[in-house]
C-alpha cells in the first residue's frame, strides 16, 4: 500500500486508499477517542501559533491532540505514520522531518469549509494525512471531504466518503479541500508531515 501511495502521489499529488488499516485498529482508536474526557476536547482554530483563532463561520469541529507519548491503539497510529514517512522519504525524498496529527469530531451540522492546509511558501507543512474511524457510513450521512484542483476551484478531483479504514494522503500545499456537513456525528484523525526549517535564529516545529 505504500508504494501505491507513493505513486498516487508521484502522479497525482493525492491518494486514498480504503481498508488501509485493519477494522480491529480503527474499532481501537475510534474507542480511544471516544473515551476522552470534555474537557479534553476544545474547539477547532484556523491559523497557527499566535494567529490561532477560532471562527465558528468556517469550521466546526471539535479536537484533540495525539501526543508522541501516547500509547495503545494511538500509539499504533504513530508507528503506522512513521512507518509511511520512512517509505516516502525513501521513495521520493520529500524530506518529511516531524508528524503531528489529532482526533477530529464533526457533531451533526459541524462542517469546514474550503481551504488549503499550508499557504505556498509560507508553511512548512508537506502532506496531509485524514484516517477516517466511523465503521459504517452511508451516502444519506453527509459529511464527505471534497478535494478540488488548484487550477480550478470549481473543479472536484475526488469525493471521499468517511468511512472507517479509509486514507487520505495529499500535498498540502496544492488541493484545496472542504468537509460538507455531516449528519451524524463524525469522527476521523487528521495528521501533517513537515520539513525541518530550523535555522540559527529559529528551531522547528516551534513550541
Amino acid at each position: 500500500m505504500f508504494d501505491l501511495i507513493a505513486n498516487d502521489l508521484r502522479l497525482k499529488g493525492y491518494s486514498v486508499q480504503k481498508h488501509a488499516l485493519p477494522p480491529a485498529l480503527i474499532e481501537e482508536l475510534l474507542h480511544t477517542f471516544k473515551s476522552i474526557p470534555p474537557e479534553g476536547l476544545k474547539q477547532a482554530g484556523i491559523g497557527r501559533a499566535c494567529d490561532l483563532q477560532a471562527n465558528s463561520e468556517i469550521r466546526r469541529d471539535e479536537i484533540a491532540w495525539i501526543e508522541s507519548a501516547d500509547s495503545g491503539a494511538a500509539g499504533q497510529w504513530l508507528q503506522f505514520s512513521a512507518q509511511l514517512q520512512h517509505h516516502l522519504n525513501r521513495a521520493l525524498m520529500l524530506g518529511l522531518f516531524s508528524f503531528e496529527s489529532h482526533f477530529a469530531h464533526y457533531a451533526p451540522g459541524a462542517f469546514y469549509k474550503t481551504h488549503v492546509d499550508a499557504f505556498k511558501g509560507q508553511a512548512n507543512r508537506v502532506l496531509s494525512v485524514v484516517l477516517y474511524l466511523n465503521l459504517e457510513w452511508s451516502a444519506n450521512d453527509g459529511g464527505e471531504m471534497v478535494l478540488y484542483s488548484d487550477q480550478d476551484p470549481q473543479c472536484v478531483l475526488e469525493t471521499i466518503q468517511p468511512l472507517g479504514g479509509t486514507l487520505a494522503v495529499f500535498l498540502s500545499e496544492d488541493f484545496p479541500h472542504e468537509v460538507l456537513p455531516t449528519r451524524r456525528d463524525r469522527y476521523s484523525i487528521a495528521g501533517w508531515y513537515r520539513v525541518n526549517t530550523s535555522s540559527t535564529l529559529r528551531v522547528d516545529p516551534p513550541a
